[in-house]
């Protein structure tokens, strides 16, 4: 309701007729909803993120806040197909041999070393013999 509610943005209250609703307890001015990072308005035309009450358009959430292959520290697009190795993402072009640098396929024996992937020809054998 207009003027009753505060704007998350600038704190002051709303007396326009309207208001931005991001979350159920965040409202802003529709001239203070902007991202964060780069300034660009959010409006009801472009998707807004919220992270500690801070609003961020997608490109700056994603960039500062997505997965990122763990290789080149790029962020991923909701279309790229990714490996996992524990904790660690990779683009499927990044997924390969630390040493020797073969692209390391699904279903292929590998081992990681700290950040490094790598093959089982040049992991070699783990300690007790068998393979990683």
């Amino acid at each position: 309701r207009p003027g009753l509610a505060l704007c998350a943005g600038c704190g002051g209250r709303i007396q326009d007729p309207f208001l931005l609703r991001v979350s159920p307890d965040l409202e802003w001015h529709v001239a203070c909803l902007k991202c964060a990072e780069c300034g660009q308005p959010l409006d009801e035309t472009c998707t807004c993120f919220l992270r500690d009450g801070k609003a961020y358009c997608k490109r700056d959430y994603s960039r500062l806040f997505g997965v990122k292959c763990a290789q080149c520290r790029a962020a991923f697009s909701s279309s790229d197909l990714v490996m996992r190795a524990r904790d660690h993402v990779y683009h499927l072009e990044c997924f390969r041999c630390a040493a020797c640098g073969r692209q390391l396929l699904p279903g292929d024996q590998f081992c990681l070393r700290e950040r490094d992937l790598l093959c089982r020809a040049d992991h070699g054998p783990t300690p007790d013999g068998a393979a990683a």
